[in-house]
């Protein structure tokens, strides 16, 4: 199974940095600079300074004093916390479109989405950017369906935290097959969220949601090596401390 490339420089220079970031090239700590990654990744300073503010956005960095970024480094018990209580989060978000009844214009766009999809994922190729684009179109809908600006407010404010974002994967390019099912059986759950919703089964809808939200845990534990049984397992990922 293969990856599709990135269809933008700005969406190549995020998923490499990315990358480099998980992957302990650039470990916490390391103050990065437009110019010196525009040069080593031979691109303009345009693409490089959105993937910089997009990784800052998703927790990755901290903006420095005085320009550029710096590295953040995280201890591997927050990440899974965090991911944790975004499930809950998300869990309460799915149950609350289901009791109150979701709008008809609401279903049809989540429809519209699962579709989009699907033809980014079923195909040979995986399209992982407009994967990444889209899963977190149906995360934000699915926080408008709830219809709470209170629970909008505290979603938002831990998909800000690092990895807690639905589309902050963790992916392993040397890995292509097991992220591929993971994508395509996470969004067997995403059309199980919006039948429940749909069919007005709150319960259900919360469920499906909550286990949704443990993929990324599961990401986490296959590239760190960790374990609820094992958490010295932190390896693949540098910025990670136990």
């Amino acid at each position: 199974m293969a990856i599709k490339q990135s269809t933008t420089r700005a969406e190549q220079a995020l998923r490499v940095l990315r990358q480099q970031i998980l992957s302990g090239a650039h470990p916490g700590g390391t103050r990065l600079f437009e110019v010196a990654l525009a040069d080593e990744l031979d691109i303009s300073r345009t693409p490089v300074r959105a993937a910089l503010a997009k990784l800052a956005e998703e927790g990755l960095l901290d903006r420095a004093k005085g320009g550029g970024f710096v590295v953040r480094s995280f201890k591997l018990a927050d990440v899974t916390d965090t991911i944790e209580l975004r499930g809950v989060l998300e869990g309460t978000a799915a149950r609350f479109a289901a009791e109150r009844g979701a709008r008809p214009e609401d279903l049809r766009r989540a429809q519209q989405i699962l579709d989009e999809i699907d033809a980014a994922i079923w195909g040979q190729n995986i399209d992982m950017d407009a994967y990444s684009r889209l899963n977190s179109a149906f995360h934000t809908l699915l926080v408008d369906m709830a219809q709470s600006d209170a629970l909008r407010r505290e979603i938002a404010r831990v998909t800000a935290l690092p990895f807690a974002s639905p589309s902050a994967f963790l992916e392993d390019e040397g890995e292509a097959d097991r992220l591929a099912r993971n994508v395509r059986a996470a969004h067997e759950q995403h059309r199980a969220i919006v039948e429940a919703i749909a069919l007005r089964q709150g319960a259900r809808a919360e469920a499906v949601a909550r286990e949704h939200a443990r993929a990324g845990l599961r990401n986490v534990r296959a590239l760190t090596g960790a374990s609820p049984g094992r958490p010295e397992g932190a390896r693949a990922l540098a910025l990670l401390s136990t």
